[in-house]
């Protein structure tokens, strides 16, 4: 037994069994005489049902995981190189992908029992977005075996830009205020020259690369700005279709269950109509039984009558 065979062990598991198994495996460690694996154990937490969820998608779904992290290279390398054009055609990609995704997570969620609603598949999402942005959160999610949903920050972090500069020449902090020695100086103070300073101003060529790098990180920008506009409408959209799906669902129950009724009702009224064809053949029967007797008595008390009157005569 060791730590790692039994995590991988308990977060395959569903979140109402995690507790019972770990203190199980916990207790096994400590009778086989290994304290320090025991504690260990001990010390894995449940996860969240967005991180089990989450974990699912990579246990369930393997074959997804290596097309989602070679996204998220193919993602952090456009942003290194400040390619606007490839990066708004990856956050299309990035949209759909996540959005599949978080929709199996939850599918595959139902299957095993634990039905989660739109707020875990947005965490499901954060979680695959997390993925898509931070390579240590790309191979915490591949092991399958996180606690807590993972949190990516706005877009992806900026890629180093700045080119070495000149030895002793200012260099501009991200306040926009100019450094030197490690003492930053006011925009716009009169800064004093001290003898040899020379000045390096940018050149043509510095200016217009400054230029693309703003207009590739604007880019950057809209772009992941406009994913996740398109993955809000994509939700909502998610969200009133499950809701339209549940009407027609519980309208064709409905249905069903009205044909039944017809379908019985149908079947009563055909046997109301046999039921009643038979009595009627009964009550013709009785009437002619009826009058036969009557007719038989009638002539049955004529003769008691004769024999009276002859008696008589």
């Amino acid at each position: 037994m060791d730590l790692d065979s039994v995590a991988d062990e308990l977060y395959g598991l569903r979140p109402e069994e995690f507790v019972a198994a770990r203190d199980r495996r916990a207790r096994d460690a400590r009778e086989a005489g290994e304290q320090a694996l025991a504690k260990e154990i001990g010390a894995l937490r449940r996860p969240s049902l967005a991180a089990w969820a989450g974990n699912l998608l990579v246990r369930r779904r393997p074959e997804e995981v290596e097309p989602l992290l070679g996204l998220g290279e193919e993602l952090r390398r456009a942003h290194r190189e400040l390619d606007g054009t490839r990066l708004r055609e990856l956050a299309r990609r990035q949209g759909e992908v996540i959005g599949a995704l978080g929709r199996q997570a939850r599918r595959l969620a139902e299957r095993e029992g634990h039905p989660v609603g739109e707020s875990v598949q947005r965490e499901v999402e954060e979680t695959l977005h997390a993925v898509l942005a931070d390579p240590e959160a790309a191979r915490a999610w591949a092991a399958g075996r996180l606690v807590k949903p993972l949190r990516s920050t706005f877009g992806f972090p900026q890629a180093d830009v700045l080119e070495p500069r000149p030895s002793g020449g200012p260099r501009r902090a991200a306040d926009g205020r100019r450094e030197k020695g490690g003492h930053r100086e006011e925009r716009g103070e009169p800064r004093r020259e001290k003898p040899g300073d020379t000045a390096v101003e940018p050149h043509g060529d510095e200016l217009a690369r400054r230029r693309r790098i703003k207009e590739a990180r604007r880019a950057a920008h809209d772009a992941e700005g406009d994913l996740r506009d398109r993955e809000a409408e994509a939700r909502s959209a998610d969200a009133d279709a499950e809701t339209a799906g549940d009407r027609v669902a519980e309208t064709e129950r409905r249905v069903r269950e009205l044909r039944a009724e017809l379908r019985r009702a149908e079947r009563e009224r055909q046997q109301a109509r046999t039921d009643e064809r038979t009595a009627r053949e009964r009550a013709r029967r009785a009437g002619r039984a009826v009058r036969e007797a009557r007719h038989r008595a009638g002539t049955a008390a004529e003769r008691v009558e004769r024999l009276v009157a002859g008696e008589r005569d």
